[in-house]
């Protein structure tokens, strides 16, 4: 039989990979350090491969250490979904739940959802990490987190639960010609300049989509990091941009220097809802999240 480590054995490894320092993950773990670094040793002899490169000032997984993290990552995901199906006990909803959401949707959706989960649930605890959607579908995907919640996923592997459907509006500087009008042509944006966010966001293929539709072209030498920051730039009048409904709802108002318009002969929309890893085993708990979500879509008026 080959050589299979314990449990304990691949938490130590995605602790050192994660954290790439062996004190700081024997802390985590609650264990000695000499106990970590016998453990990965033993690992490393069993499988016939160094793991981690070590020096006097970092630590740094090789190949094989990289394979191995990952897919330690997903066992002990599969194990605690496992664990969490059963010590639910028949309810709808229970356990913890890392639930990740992109900046650009979460805060503007959360605050209608998870008011209500707790009401209902009161024993669900939900840790939420924001990041761009392509990090959070890899996060998903590899274990790190259970599920996401925002723009209709693009990796392979996850499933998808739609709650609904936002709008996109193009914000355009109030100095500009085309401020004074409700809506706006593809041809009116023919040589416009487009502001994007960097790579990762779903929200650089929609404008990308528009460029391609109007003839527009979109600042190369520009990533934005947030839409407050690419706001902002629209503003002073450095180019236009798109901004999904529940953002623009949330942070514009009649006084900004940047007007909302809407795109005729454009209908380019952005579906969302929850997604989590094909095949959980906590797949009942991700329905009744996506339903929840529904609901709260419902009461935003994204729904659809």
């Amino acid at each position: 039989m080959p050589f299979r480590p314990t449990l304990r054995q691949l938490e130590y490894v995605v602790a050192v990979h994660d954290l790439k320092h062996f004190g700081r993950a024997a802390r985590q773990c609650n264990v000695s350090q000499p106990t970590l670094s016998v453990q990965i040793s033993l690992v490393e002899q069993g499988l016939g491969t160094p793991l981690f490169e070590r020096t006097s000032s970092q630590v740094a997984a090789t190949p094989a250490g990289e394979t191995l993290a990952k897919g330690a990552r997903l066992v002990l995901a599969s194990l605690d979904d496992l664990l969490d199906e059963l010590s639910a006990q028949g309810a709808a909803l229970g356990g913890t739940i890392r639930l990740g959401t992109p900046p650009t949707f979460g805060p503007y959706f959360l605050p209608r959802l998870l008011p209500r989960l707790h009401e209902q649930h009161p024993g669900l605890q939900i840790y939420i990490r924001e990041d761009s959607p392509a990090a959070l579908e890899s996060a998903v995907a590899e274990g790190a987190l259970d599920c996401g919640v925002g723009p209709s996923p693009e990796r392979t592997g996850l499933t998808f639960r739609r709650i609904g459907e936002e709008a996109l509006f193009l914000g355009v500087p109030s100095e500009h010609p085309l401020a004074k009008q409700k809506t706006v042509s593809l041809s009116q944006l023919q040589g416009e300049k487009l502001l994007a966010l960097g790579r990762g966001h779903r929200l650089l293929e929609n404008v990308r989509h528009l460029a391609e539709a109007s003839g527009a072209h979109i600042v190369a030498d520009f990533e934005g990091t947030s839409l407050d920051a690419i706001r902002q730039m629209v503003s002073i009048g450095m180019g236009m941009s798109l901004f999904p409904e529940l953002y623009a709802r949330a942070e514009f108002r009649r006084s900004d220097d940047v007007a909302l318009l809407e795109i005729d002969g454009w209908d380019e929309r952005r579906n969302v809802g929850l997604y989590w890893r094909e095949n959980s085993g906590r797949q009942r708990h991700y329905i009744a999240l996506a339903e929840a979500a529904a609901v709260a879509a419902i009461g935003l008026g994204i729904e659809g």
